[in-house]
């Protein structure tokens, strides 16, 4: 088990190292533009660590409480999902309007794209909870 782990964890490792030598081909010399990106890469984990994940956590310890047995598990996914791709949205929607194009993701309209997405997920939930399961399976 042990070579296993560490088979799986150097390539990880040689993963970051790269990340980390291509970031820093990016961000020097310093520029404007690289303390947004900074703010950016920081931001979204600690949005998700200080606000997401305790919000989904608390609906879903909430609606485990007072939804049927059958329901907890999709809904809770549901709001995992809906947490997730919120948090995915939110550089598209929080940014100004007019601002630098880049096509095929800033002329997209990401608050209809965000809420159809997040219709099929409710659906699958919907669906998800009404199919009957068989009690006791592997």
């Amino acid at each position: 088990m042990k070579t296993l782990r560490l088979l799986l964890f150097l390539p990880g490792l040689g993963a970051l190292a790269w990340g980390a030598v291509l970031f820093a081909e990016y961000a020097f010399p310093l520029r404007p533009d690289v303390f947004g990106t900074f703010a950016w890469l920081v931001g979204g984990p600690l949005s998700h660590d200080l606000l997401v994940a305790p919000l989904v956590g608390a609906v879903g310890l909430a609606l485990s409480e007072f939804l049927p047995e059958r329901w907890r598990t999709p809904v809770k996914t549901g709001a995992a999902l809906t947490g997730v791709l919120a948090l995915l949205a939110v550089p598209l929607l929080w940014r100004p309007f007019g601002g630098a194009s880049n096509p095929g993701l800033h002329d997209a309209d990401t608050g209809t794209g965000l809420l159809v997405t997040l219709g099929v997920v409710w659906l699958g939930v919907l669906v998800a909870a009404l199919i009957p399961h068989k009690e006791g399976h592997a």
